[in-house]
């Protein structure tokens, strides 16, 4: 009798921006998923502005296509490919599409600060193995956020500051609307774990890595 093959899933790994999502993701050594690429463009009139001020928030969901990351995540769970936007962030805009293939992983890394936003489509869609978020200390995500950011230009400094502050001082109601969404709050350690149990139900050799 043939063994049927294992329909792939995914890992949703969410967190406050600066928590070390990318990070980790690497680590896993599976395909990964950059949520991020699907901000919306600058210029977009359902862009939400930071209440009192002028600023683009960012951090809001409404700054994000939710229904195209899921499109995306279901035709990769359906298929192994998918095309994606590339998004600069600096400009807040799309400068191009790219190929985006997972060569028959029975499992993949998801990730952006809202991906707890798409837990329950996903696990609706039949397409969710876990859903994870990342946490630690506020001022610990501030600065390693800030670096990252300045070293990459992403915005102006003004910005970065004033949008660091206020990540800062709201990161632990962040965690919370998170994990009230249906995303785990953990530490590294413990998501790399989780992430090794959800591969080796899926068969994948990753597991070993993960352990």
């Amino acid at each position: 009798m043939s063994s049927q093959p294992i329909p792939t899933r995914v890992v949703l790994l969410a967190g406050p921006s600066g928590s070390g999502k990318s990070s980790l993701a690497a680590r896993t050594g599976l395909p990964v998923l950059r949520l991020d690429d699907f901000y919306k463009e600058a210029g977009d009139p359902t862009l939400p502005l930071v209440t009192g001020s002028t600023d683009i928030d960012w951090d809001s969901p409404g700054s994000w296509d939710a229904d195209a990351a899921v499109a995306a995540i279901v035709e990769l769970c359906g298929t192994g490919r998918t095309t994606v936007p590339v998004y600069d962030i600096a400009t807040s805009a799309r400068v191009d599409t790219e190929a985006f293939a997972i060569d028959r992983a029975p499992l993949f890394v998801a990730e952006g600060i809202f991906a707890a936003d798409i837990v329950g489509r996903c696990q609706e869609l039949g397409v969710l193995a876990d859903a994870l978020c990342l946490r630690g200390r506020p001022s610990t995500t501030f600065r390693r956020r800030l670096a990252r950011d300045l070293r990459e230009g992403r915005k102006s400094v003004g910005f970065l500051l004033r949008r660091g502050w206020r990540l800062m001082r709201a990161e632990r109601g962040i965690v919370a609307r998170q994990t009230s969404m249906g995303a785990h709050p953990c530490g590294k350690e413990e998501a790399l774990g989780r992430m090794a149990a959800a591969a080796g139900r899926r068969g994948s050799p990753v597991a070993r890595t993960l352990a």
